[in-house]
């Protein structure tokens, strides 16, 4: 029997909330420890899978399958292709990152890390599940320790914490009970077609089914997937999540959270459902435009660095369902690539403001000025994630937008173009932003700020690393996901052939 690596990556998480529970409550030293040993050992054996992964041959690897509900045909069912493990990579570098982003946290310690990791099991469930039941479990998973971290760690700076927790985790029913429904539809029609029930993905997705019932549930999961990822005009929960929570659930709510609807998106809805997703990809493409533009837009009359960084992260979403809308091989390496891409830097971006305002009590861009002076490596955070954000050349964003672009290009011509303004409207609220907080005249009132050091340090250099590495060595990924979206091109029938689905 093979090392099951990936039901191991997934629960040393869950195994350290239990050892943490099991601790009193003033052991806040062997807490954070304990939390972060076990977000290190996911995050190794995810490294060990990435490079381990058989590119050549492609398809579902590191396979677990254990039944369950027999009568129903759920099974624990695991695997992971090269669209799923860049997301399970990028989960625990944040989920690494966000422990040390929560070092100097002295109050309801073991009740923080303890959640915390449960939060970074469920969101990786999402990303290796191959059963449809066991998908929607480790979703469900994810909504209360969300909430109770929000509520009980949240700031309260311009919304309180109560009311952007409660908001995140309505919204995230409201999209899980579209979801439910079409995943419903899909098995009670797949036991119709073939008489057997069923919820495994590859099962699922061999049938054929009548247009119209394809087009109504990928209506279902569309909504569904969408909200999560904050499609326009479904938005408006995100910013405010953002704001209202800890600097950790931040880092996770941009960072991975959001991409569990673009997976979604792609693995369940184009995979199983392309009849549907051929007649509602224009609808896609057309709200993606109000993510890149009115978020952009908005983003420029904002103050809170939170909610910069919190609408940026919302415009940046419409590449993404560009990128999937487009329907084509290209689009969609780039959109899975731009998941990636903005999951490290938004997760740098928020620990270095978490940091900043732990140490300031403020996140009003208005109040700073000149703090490269006093927190040069601080500074550079903000740079490399600011740069990162606009897409410059040599950094991993630049690598998505442009895929995005070019693949989106054959299809939606006039859309893409509407969309790379929002390349314009990020330089400006990003460069305003740095330009005002960091540089200028130094402000004496923040003499006494101490810049990044010891644990504080973690997130910066892993997620920056992360950042570089992947614009200067961006076939790394870039063959992983392709070897995972070729399949799915191919079992929708529309391959990339001379721009033309």
């Amino acid at each position: 029997m093979e090392f099951p690596v990936l039901s191991t990556t997934l629960f040393v998480p869950v195994i350290g909330a239990i050892l943490i529970m099991a601790l009193p409550a003033k052991k806040t030293g062997a807490i954070k420890n304990i939390a972060a040993v076990s977000t290190l050992a996911s995050l190794v054996l995810s490294l060990l899978v990435f490079i381990a992964y058989d590119r050549q041959q492609g398809s579902m690897q590191f396979t677990e399958m254990i039944p369950w509900v027999q009568d129903l045909g759920v099974n624990y069912a695991l695997g992971v292709d090269g669209i799923s493990i860049p997301l399970v990579l990028l989960t625990n570098l944040i989920g690494f990152s966000a422990v040390f982003a929560s070092w100097k946290i002295e109050e309801r310690v073991r009740e923080f890390f303890s959640l915390l990791l449960l939060l970074i099991t469920g969101v990786m469930g999402t990303f290796i599940a191959t059963d449809l039941f066991i998908f929607f479990l480790f979703y469900e998973v994810v909504v209360i320790p969300i909430y109770l971290l929000v509520i009980m760690f949240g700031s309260s700076k311009r919304v309180t914490k109560e009311y952007a927790g409660m908001k995140l985790t309505i919204y995230l029913l409201i999209g899980s009970a579209f979801l439910l429904t079409g995943l419903i539809a899909l098995f009670v029609k797949a036991r119709a077609i073939t008489g057997v029930p069923s919820m495994d993905l590859v099962h699922l997705a061999s049938l054929d089914y009548p247009l119209t019932f394809e087009i109504m549930v990928f209506a279902f999961m569309a909504f569904g997937f969408g909200t999560l990822l904050s499609m326009f005009p479904f938005h408006a929960w995100s910013p405010d999540g953002y704001a209202g929570a800890p600097t950790a659930v931040s880092m996770i709510h941009a960072g991975v959270l959001k991409k569990i609807g673009g997976y979604g998106l792609i693995r369940i809805g184009l995979l199983v459902l392309p009849g549907g997703a051929r007649i509602i990809a224009p609808v896609i493409a057309v709200l993606a435009l109000g993510n890149v533009v009115y978020a952009a837009y908005i983003c420029l009359s904002q103050k809170d660095l939170k909610y910069i960084v919190g609408y940026s992260s919302v415009s940046h979403m419409g590449y993404v369902l560009i990128g999937i809308a487009a329907l084509n091989l290209i689009s969609i390496n780039g959109a899975i690539m731009m998941m990636f891409a903005h999951g490290v830097m938004a997760a740098l971006f928020f620990a270095m403001i978490g940091n900043l305002y732990e140490k300031s009590h403020t996140r009003n861009v208005d109040d700073f000025g000149g703090l490269a002076h006093q927190m040069p490596r601080l500074a550079a955070g903000f740079m490399i994630a600011g740069l990162a954000s606009l897409g410059l050349p040599g950094m991993v964003n630049f690598i998505g937008e442009f895929t995005i672009f070019v693949g989106a290009f054959s299809t939606y011509k006039v859309f893409t173009i509407i969309a790379v303004t929002g390349i314009v409207l990020t330089a400006v609220y990003i460069l305003r932003a740095l330009g005002y907080v960091l540089f200028g005249p130094r402000k004496p009132e923040w003499d006494h700020l101490q810049d990044l050091k010891g644990p504080e340090m973690v997130p910066l250099m892993v997620l920056g690393t992360a950042i570089l590495l992947g614009g200067i060595f961006p076939f790394t990924i870039m063959d992983l996901i392709n070897s995972g979206v070729g399949e799915i091109i191919a079992q929708i029938g529309t391959l990339y052939v001379g721009g033309v689905l």
